[in-house]
């Protein structure tokens, strides 16, 4: 077992001809194991994104003090990829550790090459505000992601009225969302 902690209680009991309880009872009475996954992190950070997350961290607790409600008014949106599999869940990551054991990180693994569509989506705290299915082919690049923000507008000011002249765009600085023509489109139309 120490060459393979993925091993299920199942298998161990098959390898060493015992009961699946008997296992069961050695692993996590007597050596005091439990199978625990590997933390999901999205990707590894560099230390200066760890540091720009910090400070935009720290931005958002201070305008909390100022005005508690602020994240009411917080759209935030982003794009994912649909693919035709994923090669391993975090379950299937498991493996058997002591209380001691480091915590394994897991960067999130490559899925299949094969993407069949990508959605940009955009919610707030009271759910789903807006969403675009990228056609086929389309290339999510700042003039599309134009036309995104411009429907994004459009239905806030139609399905959150309530904050429609006082809401907060929050994205990634993914290249389709940091381009001048957008920053020129964001200041234009006055997105907070």
């Amino acid at each position: 077992m120490a060459k393979d902690r993925r091993l299920s209680v199942r298998m161990i009991a098959e390898e060493t001809d015992l009961d699946k309880n008997a296992v069961h009872r050695n692993l996590t009475d007597h050596l005091h194991m439990r199978k625990i996954c590997a933390k999901l992190v999205p990707k590894k950070l560099s230390a200066e994104q760890k540091a720009n997350r910090l400070e935009i961290c720290k931005d958002l607790l201070g305008r909390l003090e100022i005005e508690p409600n602020v994240l009411d008014k917080v759209t935030t949106g982003d794009e994912s990829w649909v693919f035709d599999y994923d090669p391993e869940t975090k379950r299937q990551s498991e493996e058997w550790h002591t209380k001691s054991s480091r915590r394994l990180k897991k960067a999130r693994m490559s899925r299949s090459r094969v993407k069949t569509i990508i959605i940009v989506f955009f919610f707030d705290s009271r759910g789903i505000v807006h969403k675009e299915f990228v056609p086929p082919g389309q290339t999510v690049n700042h003039a599309f992601y134009n036309d995104v923000l411009e429907g994004l507008r459009k239905r806030v000011q139609r399905i959150r009225t309530d904050i429609a002249d006082d809401w907060v765009l929050h994205h990634d600085n993914a290249p389709a969302h940091t381009a001048l023509s957008i920053r020129e489109f964001l200041a234009k139309k006055k997105f907070p």
